[in-house]
């Protein structure tokens, strides 16, 4: 398969897989007798380069305070301050990429936020990158089985080595100023790019398996009774999401610096945040 039928399935799959995933949780709202809907935003870019994205956001329904869901795919030229971060940019800072991420924030603080996304970009060399972590206000030592055992068999339907993402992803998110987790983790990977086929089959399967996590980690909790001190402490909680994304986020910076939509790769900040 050459490159060119790789973004293209890549791109393919990341739409569709945006699909489903609005499709999912709006249905969640359904059930909760909320007429709450995405509102979807087309986004072009202007300058550096080609492409361009759809974000869509659902805010102040029953279940989510507010839940983003972006797929864009970009090309052009990185800047020369910032190509040498890129493998296989440093030459001449070109660059192709593709990719889905969401982040969803919900009304009942004892149910976590959830970040997830994939990416397959393209330099002089390729590769695929992604992730799935949850940020909860309160602990639960049951949910984190759950969640870190459905990973673990993810990765090991496809021969991909678990505690290497686990340990990435505890490493990646954190707050070095705080000295403390941005959540309880999950798998974080990055430049896959042994076998195009099977790599594509693990960020279609952790695609797949994001919508089953999601959909029973908000269930499991969605008519948990919480009082305004429990809201609060999820608020504080955000402030701290809100540095590491501002801060250290790797996907906000490649999104700034390849000038893609300010909003759409804004949409991972709550609504609203306390310190």
């Amino acid at each position: 398969m050459n490159i060119e039928d790789k973004k293209i399935f890549s791109d393919k799959w990341f739409s569709y897989l945006q699909e489903q995933i609005c499709n999912s949780f709006e249905k969640i709202e359904i059930e909760s007798r909320s007429q709450k809907k995405f509102i979807s935003t087309d986004w072009y870019k202007k300058s550096k380069g080609r492409g361009g994205g759809t974000y869509k956001i659902l805010k102040n329904g029953k279940i989510f305070d507010k839940v983003g869901v972006n797929k864009s795919t970009v090309s052009g030229i990185f800047s020369k301050k910032f190509r040498h971060n890129i493998p296989g940019a440093q030459k001449d800072g070109k660059y192709w990429a593709s990719g889905i991420s969401v982040v969803a924030h919900m009304k009942n603080p004892k149910i976590p936020a959830i970040h997830f996304n994939t990416r397959f970009i393209v330099t002089s060399k390729n590769w695929f990158g992604g992730g799935i972590d949850v940020t909860p206000s309160f602990k639960d030592k049951k949910e984190e089985k759950i969640f870190h055992s459905s990973l673990k068999k993810v990765c090991k339907e496809n021969n991909k080595n678990y505690r290497k993402y686990k340990i990435w992803c505890d490493k990646y998110f954190f707050l070095p100023h705080r000295n403390e987790p941005r959540g309880i983790g999950g798998i974080f990977f990055d430049y896959e790019n042994k076998n195009w086929e099977k790599d594509f089959k693990f960020v279609r399967d952790v695609g797949i398996n994001f919508l089953v996590i999601s959909k029973n980690i908000i269930k499991r909790k969605i008519n948990l009774k919480y009082k305004g001190k429990d809201k609060e402490k999820q608020l504080l909680k955000r402030g701290r999401y809100i540095e590491f994304n501002l801060l250290y986020d790797r996907g906000t910076k490649f999104g700034l610096n390849s000038g893609g939509n300010t909003e759409a790769i804004l949409m991972s900040l709550p609504p609203n945040a306390k310190w």
